[in-house]
């Protein structure tokens, strides 16, 4: 199980919602090793267009914040929208699996899909306007979590 990580300094960004994302995605992988960034940029790019989108409903008057670090072997994520929020499904608000193949289809199962294939822990607040992201990088050899 992961935990979630005790350091007390965050790095965070916010930005208005919007749906260019580049320059946001290059400062949220700058420390995450190149050989993992097409996976977590995937994951990450989704997860910023469902808190401006969804979230925000693209109103640039509203943000969307980000804070970030790295510790113990993995790197954090913790997205925040300002919208109504919506409700997660039950068991993505918790660390436990979710089988969400069957609603690949559709548009919201094929974001919840990537994002639990992507990401190690992926829970979401009761409001369903916050999501945690975390992912465990594992060295190749031991499979122990690499600390960088």
């Amino acid at each position: 199980m992961v935990l979630s990580p005790v350091k007390s300094e965050w790095d965070k960004v916010s930005f208005a919602s919007t749906l260019f994302l580049c320059p946001i995605l290059d400062n949220l992988l700058s420390k995450v090793p190149g050989k993992w960034h097409a996976e977590i940029r995937l994951g990450l790019q989704e997860a910023l267009v469902n808190a401006a989108k969804h979230g925000n409903n693209l109103d640039p008057r509203k943000q969307v914040i980000v804070r970030f670090c790295f510790e113990e072997g993995a790197y954090w994520w913790i997205i925040s929208d300002e919208g109504g929020g919506f409700q997660p499904p039950e068991r993505s608000r918790q660390e436990q699996p979710v089988d969400l193949l069957p609603q690949v289809e559709s548009e919201s199962g094929r974001g919840m899909f990537l994002l639990h294939q992507i990401f190690d822990r992926v829970v979401w607040n009761r409001k369903g306007t916050e999501i945690s992201l975390c992912k465990q990088l594992y060295c190749q050899l031991d499979r122990e979590p690499a600390l960088l």
